[in-house]
C-alpha cells in the first residue's frame, strides 16, 4: 500500500472528484458513512455519550457528517465546533447546515477552553478538528483545547489523523492524544515513526473509495507490506525438488556464553525451508549445536572461544554473520579478512554490525548485502537523527549509498532498497521484544535469500513471516511469556496461512 503526501492526497481526492465523478460533498458523506460504520462496531451500545470536535476545514466537515449519522443512529451526541474566527470549507458549511437543522441536537461553540465541560469515564471523543492538511503547529485556542481533552479520562478516537500531527514531518505542538486513528483509504508516514505513537494510538484503514487510478499513478518510495504482497512472491514448492533445490546456508554465529544465538538463527534457517545449513562456530560450542541442533553441519574455528577464521569461500547460496559472535579483536580481524574476500550473498546482523561500527568498515560491506540494525546499531553505524523522520531519511541514504538492503528494526520496521524505496511492515508485535528475536530473523532472511528469493522479495517476506510468526505466537502463550523459539515453532503455521 502507498504511503501519500497530503499533496498528494489532496490531488487523489481532486481526481476522484472530477472523474467518477462525485461531488465533493458527496465524498464526504462516503467517507463519514464509512467511518460511522466502523464506530458503530467499536462502540455498539446507543447508550454510550459521544462528543464530536470539529475545525473549520474539511476534516470538520467529516466530523458533523459523522454527527449528524450517529445521531440518526440513535446516539447522544455533543459537538464542540472551534470558533476560530476563520473562513469555513464549503463543505464544512453544508454539513453545519444540515446538522443545525436536527434541533434536538446539542451544537457548542468553543470560544474558550471553558466551554467544554468535564467529560467523564465512558465517554467517545471523536477528534474532527483538524486533518493531514495541517502546516503549522496548533496555538492559541485550538492548542488549549486539545490539551484539555487529552487531560480528560475519555476515549479518543481521531478522524484520518490526530489534530496537531504533521503527516509527513516532525510534529513540534501539541496534539491529541489518540487511543485509535481512523485514517481515510491510505496511511499517513507519521503512523511510523516511534515517537507519534502516543498521538495515532492503534490506526486502521477506512476505506473510501478514492480512485484507484490516482493512487497508482501517484509516485512515491514509501510502503507498506501487505499480505498480498507476500502471496504474490510465496513460491510453493514441486514434487521433484530436493535439498540442492533449496539452497546451502553458512551461519557464522556464537561465542563462548552466546551459543543460543546460533542455535536460534539456525533453527531459523532450517525452519524456514532451507535445504542444508553449516554453522561456523568456535570449538566450545560444537558439542551444543550437534546436539541440539541435529539437522546442522558443523564447521569449527581454530579458536575454542571466539570466531576468528569465518569461511569466505564455498558452495554458499547465502552466509549470513553476526548473532552472538562477540566484539573480540580477533573476530574483528577474521570480519575483516571476510568482508574483503567473501563472494556469496550475505545477510549482517548484531555484533558483526557492531565492529563494522567500531572500525568505520561501512565502506567494506559489499554490494547487496542485507543488514538488520536495531535503532542503537543502526546509530553506531551511521549516526545520530534528530527525529524519525530525519532517521528515515538517513537509512534511504545510506541503502542508496552502499546499494544495500537496510532492516531498521521496530515496531514497524522499516526495509530500505538500494533504489531508496521503504517498505513498512505492519506484523509483529511488543511480545517481540524479546532476547534472540533479531537472531531468529536473521535466519528467516538467510534461508530465503539461499533458497533463490532476489534479496528486495527476501526482505520483505521475512520481516513479514517474523512478525506473523510474532503474531501467532502471542495468541498462544501471550505476549509477555512468549520468547523467541516461541516465534521459530510458528513458521509453520505461518507458511500455512500463504496455502
Amino acid at each position: 500500500m502507498k504511503i501519500l503526501n497530503p499533496t498528494q492526497i489532496q490531488k487523489v481526492d481532486l481526481f476522484t472528484i472530477e472523474n467518477e465523478p462525485i461531488a465533493s460533498i458527496d465524498l464526504m458523506e462516503r467517507a463519514a458513512k464509512s467511518c460511522t460504520k466502523r464506530i458503530l462496531e467499536l462502540y455498539p451500545d446507543r447508550d454510550t455519550p459521544i462528543c464530536i470536535g470539529v475545525g473549520p476545514g474539511n476534516n470538520g466537515g467529516d466530523g458533523l457528517a459523522i454527527a449528524r449519522l450517529l445521531y440518526q443512529e440513535g446516539y447522544l451526541i455533543q459537538v464542540f465546533v472551534l470558533a476560530l474566527g476563520g473562513q469555513q470549507s464549503q463543505d464544512f458549511s453544508t454539513n453545519y447546515e444540515r446538522l443545525e437543522s436536527l434541533r434536538m441536537l446539542d451544537l457548542i461553540a468553543v470560544q474558550e477552553v471553558e466551554n467544554i465541560p468535564h467529560l467523564g469515564a465512558g465517554t467517545v471523543f471523536i477528534d474532527a478538528f483538524f486533518g493531514s492538511g495541517l502546516n503549522r503547529p496548533l496555538n492559541g485556542l485550538a492548542a488549549h483545547v486539545v490539551e484539555h481533552i487529552n487531560q480528560m479520562p475519555v476515549q479518543r478516537i481521531s478522524i484520518d489523523i490526530p489534530s496537531g500531527l504533521f503527516a509527513d514531518r516532525h510534529t513540534t505542538g501539541p496534539t491529541i492524544q489518540a487511543d485509535r486513528t481512523l485514517s481515510l483509504q491510505l496511511p499517513k508516514l507519521a503512523f511510523f515513526m516511534a515517537e507519534n505513537s502516543s498521538s495515532v494510538g492503534l490506526w486502521e484503514i477506512i476505506p473510501i473509495g478514492l480512485s484507484n487510478e490516482a493512487i497508482e499513478n501517484a509516485p512515491t518510495q514509501n510502503f507498506t507490506i501487505e499480505e498480498s504482497t507476500i502471496r504474490s512472491r510465496f513460491r510453493k514448492r514441486h514434487t521433484y525438488d530436493h535439498k540442492g533445490t533449496f539452497g546451502h546456508i553458512l551461519l557464522i554465529s556464537g561465542s563462548y556464553g552466546k551459543m543460543g544465538a546460533a542455535l536460534l538463527a539456525g533453527e531459523a534457517v532450517l525452519r524456514t525451508g532451507a535445504g542444508l545449513l553449516t554453522i561456523h562456530i568456535p570449538e566450545c560450542g560444537y558439542q551444543i549445536v550437534q546436539t541440539h541442533l541435529p539437522e546442522a553441519m558443523v564447521h569449527v574455528d581454530p579458536h575454542r572461544s571466539v570466531t576468528t577464521a569465518p569461511p569466505c569461500h564455498g558452495d554458499y547460496e547465502c552466509i549470513a554473520m553476526g548473532p552472538g559472535i562477540g566484539t573480540n579483536d580477533l573476530t574483528a580481524q577474521g570480519l575483516l579478512q571476510f568482508l574483503k574476500n567473501v563472494k556469496s550473498p550475505l545477510v549482517l546482523d548484531a555484533d558483526a554490525l557492531n565492529l563494522i561500527a567500531a572500525h568505520n568498515w561501512q565502506n567494506q560491506i559489499p554490494a547487496a548485502t542485507v543488514l538488520t540494525p536495531h535503532p542503537k546499531e543502526f546509530e553506531r553505524l551511521f549516526g545520530k537523527a534528530d527525529d524519525g523522520f530525519a532517521r528515515l531519511e538517513l537509512l534511504r541514504e545510506q541503502a542508496k549509498k552502499l546499494h544495500c538492503y537496510i532492516l531498521l528494526k521496530g515496531a514497524h520496521t522499516a526495509i530500505a532498497l538500494p533504489d531508496g524505496t521503504i517498505y513498512f511492515n505492519c506484523t509483529g508485535n511488543p511480545g517481540m521484544a524479546t532476547a534472540g528475536s533479531g537472531d531468529v530473523l536473521t535466519g528467516i532472511l538467510a534461508s530465503l535469500i539461499g533458497q533463490g528469493y532476489p534479496p528486495a522479495d527476501a526482505c520483505l517476506m521475512g520481516v513479514y513471516l517474523h512478525g506473523l510468526a510474532g503474531d501467532l505466537a502471542a495468541s498462544k502463550w501471550s505476549q509477555e511469556a512468549m520468547i523467541a523459539r516461541d516465534i521459530i515453532y510458528q513458521l509453520g503455521a505461518a507458511f500455512n496461512s500463504f496455502e
